[in-house]
């Protein structure tokens, strides 16, 4: 099965210089219980921010970039081949573009919707028809004045 995970602003806003906007550790542990024991699929990008390859979890990143090389990961040029080396169960972790192109393909969606915005966003979640998905409210956080759920949608 594919999911995908990710925290998003009301706008959908993602990111800002390659960065997380938002920081909650409640939604770091969210994160790591959902994603532990599964392969993580991301962009290059999204690899170079993260402090190192995340334990526990299989690393699968894509990059068109020849001779790449990911310490603690497993890197692929296209999105096909990232899901074959995933196998069963695996999360797409971002960037925007990986979200955009594996989307379609994604029965789970773990979004952490955040009540609030960001107007210097340079990344965003696209739009997609919640129409097409069942919504689960699993949890509820008012941290710092700041409103969030973890939201899962499934189709």
């Amino acid at each position: 099965m594919l999911s995908l995970i990710a925290a998003v602003g009301k706008n959908l806003e993602l990111g800002r210089n390659n960065d997380l906007i938002w920081r909650f550790r409640e939604d770091m542990r969210f994160f790591k219980e959902t994603t532990m024991g599964s392969a993580v699929i991301m962009g290059r990008k999204t690899f170079e921010s993260l402090p190192k390859a995340l334990p526990g979890r299989r690393n699968i990143v894509i990059t068109r970039r020849e001779g790449y090389a990911a310490e603690g990961a497993e890197v692929v040029e296209s999105l096909e081949a990232a899901l074959e080396r995933a196998g069963g169960n695996a999360f797409v972790i971002g960037g925007a573009s990986i979200y955009t192109a594996l989307l379609p393909f994604c029965d789970r969606l773990y979004l952490t919707e955040i009540d609030d915005t960001c107007s210097d966003a340079d990344v965003y979640f696209p739009r997609f028809d919640k129409k097409l998905y069942s919504r689960e409210v699993l949890n509820k956080f008012d941290i710092d004045g700041v409103h969030f759920e973890h939201v899962l949608y499934t189709k």
